[in-house]
């Protein structure tokens, strides 16, 4: 606001603006529909398993020990939360040792994969976005938020693009009111 308008009276300013016009929100008018990524965000925290802390002096696994240190293991604390199993040691782990791991959690974890906290989160991601119905989409303008609380990665926003390009009439990044086209279905062709 300019610095005279301070010196205005405030007859003036009432008497040249009309305060009766209704302030008209184009955003909600204009039919764009918000996807908000946070809404899929994994509901059960993530918890790694690392094989790394049952090896033989952090290098070895040895089955028999494994075995053991497995079946002493507190494996309640996994109980429906969702688990990474990986091995961050530079170790050679037979594959049996993960399908291993995997039996114990079978039967309490919320959800469980090989991979590191960053691919489960991703594997999640894909899995819960699967729930979503395209066809709910069709012929609609949709905004991906953009910005939020939580981190999303990467990988969801290509997996939402991927399930919605294909029915969505335009398809955007960001906010309602400030957004990075994305996709936009192209006008039928007049025919002559």
């Amino acid at each position: 606001m300019p610095f005279f308008v301070n010196f205005v009276p405030q007859f003036y300013l009432f008497k040249h603006f009309n305060m009766s016009e209704i302030i008209v929100n184009r955003v909600t008018q204009s039919g764009i529909i918000t996807l908000n990524l946070e809404d899929y965000f994994p509901a059960q925290p993530i918890v790694v398993f690392d094989i790394k802390d049952f090896l033989f002096r952090g290098l070895i696994l040895r089955e028999k020990d494994f075995r053991q240190a497995l079946k002493e293991h507190n494996w309640d604390t996994y109980q429906d939360k969702n688990i990474a199993i990986t091995c961050t040691a530079d170790a050679i782990v037979p594959l049996w040792a993960y399908m291993l791991v995997a039996a114990y959690l079978q039967p309490l974890a919320a959800f469980y994969a090989f991979g590191n906290e960053e691919t489960l989160q991703t594997l999640l991601f894909t899995k819960s976005l699967a729930q979503i119905n395209p066809a709910n989409f069709e012929h609609k303008r949709v905004v991906i938020k953009g910005c939020g609380e939580k981190s999303i990665p990467a990988a969801a926003y290509v997996e939402i693009t991927r399930l919605l390009k294909p029915v969505v009439k335009s398809l955007m990044y960001g906010e309602p009111c400030s957004t990075v086209p994305i996709y936009k279905q192209k006008d039928p062709e007049p025919e002559a």
